[in-house]
């Protein structure tokens, strides 16, 4: 196993004090990077093990926040917060664009190779970035088919792969068609999977807290999810090139 090294960054987006987790490889040169982005309850233990992960694979990793350090546990007070953001693009590009620079600015990271993995609203945000034709290697995303403004898709200048449960009431069928038919109309490279059986976040464990109906863990195919996710990476962003 490889010694991770892990700080706590802050830095300002959406007119907060964001507080990101960077997790760096072993050794002293320079490795891609990838950007990780939490469910809209925002960064939790989850994202960090997630960036620690990466790191361990040899990827600079920074699991960037959405609320200025807070976690929203109480549904209501989410969705108050998700809802509008979800709404403006724009927000959600200034959002990834500062974690984005923040990767950048470390050493580490070779600037010119860099993804980003993103969890529902997360998601949505590494989906904005590549919209608004930031030169990524590969988005992933799971439970974060979001529609963005018509043609702007075809700005994506890297694969995007996509993962939904079959049973998500919240990404629901016509979900699904509308952000397919977005992609195939820009011409995107992308993949949707389909995970049979899961809710909604459910590659998120069990948290302790309510959460929306809908909402539920599915180990296996949070695992199986988890390796898709890789094995993108390792086609889009090799370790070495």
């Amino acid at each position: 196993m490889t010694t991770v090294t892990t700080r706590t960054i802050a830095y300002t987006a959406d007119g907060l004090t964001m507080t990101g987790h960077l997790a760096l490889p072993a050794g002293a040169g320079r490795r891609p990077g990838v950007l990780v982005g939490p469910e809209g309850v925002g960064l939790s233990d989850v994202e960090r093990r997630r960036a620690d992960a990466l790191a361990e694979l040899g990827y600079v990793a920074l699991a960037f926040d959405l609320h200025g350090g807070r976690y929203l546990g109480d549904p209501e007070e989410m969705l108050a917060r998700c809802m509008p953001l979800l709404a403006d693009p724009d927000r959600m590009r200034a959002i990834g664009h500062a974690a984005l620079d923040v990767l950048r600015a470390e050493p580490r990271t070779d600037p010119d190779r860099i993804a980003a993995v993103g969890y529902g609203t997360g998601g949505a945000v590494a989906l904005e970035l590549g919209r608004d034709g930031v030169d990524l290697r590969a988005i992933a995303t799971v439970n974060a088919l979001t529609t963005g403004r018509p043609g702007e898709a075809a700005r994506i200048r890297c694969p995007v792969w996509a993962g939904v449960g079959s049973e998500d009431p919240i990404m629901p069928q016509a979900q699904r068609d509308a952000f397919t038919a977005e992609m195939r109309a820009a011409g995107v490279d992308w993949r949707l999977v389909v995970y049979g059986g899961a809710l909604h976040a459910f590659h998120h464990p069990t948290v302790d807290h309510t959460v929306r109906p809908g909402v539920g863990y599915h180990p296996r195919h949070a695992r199986r999810a988890w390796r898709d996710v890789v094995d993108l990476l390792t086609e889009c962003l090799p370790l070495t090139e």
